[in-house]
């Protein structure tokens, strides 16, 4: 039996499912449909910031001015970004119509994973993912006959393309944690750049190209035209970026003198 881990101040409950199945289906049938689409305190990926900016067709600066606001949560060291809610009565989410969600296809991690809470482990060659089941009390799409494991869920809610990503950023958000920025790290320049790197693709690809990084750094040819055309590329390159810039290791070198 799985052993449950009660959260104050509801009937929610939260246990490792591991090879378990789970019953769980959200539809407009169900009495609850979009109640946590209200007044969510959700954070953003870094790919998340991609993919809803590119469907909204604005840019990283404006995504960011526009729907979110930046927020210390379980990590002291390292602001993160929230996905704003609407000023509405029930302050709803921002995409969120009448006929549900206007940015399904593009929607968060945090929401297509619900009710699952993935957790990333593992190395640079291999990433694994271990899943919570993440159960709210008011939420009565557990009640739903539909019954998945926790592989066919993610295959379902198509969360696959997010994994590498997302396991990457886990691996930065670890080194935050460390704090590396020194006694007073919101005064920290290297806070500044390492935020722009994560979330602002915008303004992080105009350092790359219109400064002197590509004399101080070595980007093979071929990676180079990959972050020229994909946001999603330069954003790992900016994790690279981050773990040298910020921790001294990680696979970006800096070019010799004279090199």
């Amino acid at each position: 039996m799985p052993q449950y881990q009660h959260i104050p101040g509801g009937e929610n409950t939260r246990y490792l499912l591991g090879d378990g199945k789970f019953r769980f289906d959200c539809h407009s049938g169900v009495v609850c449909f979009t109640r946590c689409c209200h007044n969510a305190d959700m954070y953003l990926y870094p790919y998340d910031i991609i993919r809803l900016k590119d469907c909204l067709g604005l840019t990283s600066e404006e995504f960011l001015a526009q729907h979110t606001i930046t927020a210390f949560r379980d990590n002291p060291y390292f602001p993160q970004v929230m996905l704003k809610m609407s000023e509405k009565p029930g302050q709803p989410c921002s995409f969120l119509s009448q006929s549900g969600c206007r940015v399904y296809g593009d929607r968060p991690y945090s929401c297509r994973a619900y009710p699952l809470e993935p957790a990333f482990f593992g190395d640079d060659n291999r990433i694994s993912v271990n899943c919570y089941l993440i159960r709210h009390g008011h939420c009565l799409g557990h009640l739903e006959e539909q019954e998945w494991t926790a592989l066919q869920w993610i295959r379902d809610q198509e969360m696959e393309d997010y994994h590498e990503v997302n396991a990457r950023w886990a691996q930065i958000d670890s080194l935050f944690r460390q704090n590396p920025f020194g006694e007073k790290p919101l005064e920290s320049p290297a806070l500044k750049m390492a935020y722009m790197a994560s979330y602002n693709m915008d303004t992080f690809r105009r350092f790359v190209f219109d400064s002197s990084f590509l004399s101080r750094y070595e980007v093979p040819p071929r990676r180079l035209e990959a972050v020229r055309n994909s946001d999603t590329e330069l954003l790992l390159m900016g994790f690279d970026w981050i773990l040298r810039f910020v921790g001294g290791q990680g696979p970006l070198k800096e070019r010799q003198i004279g090199g």
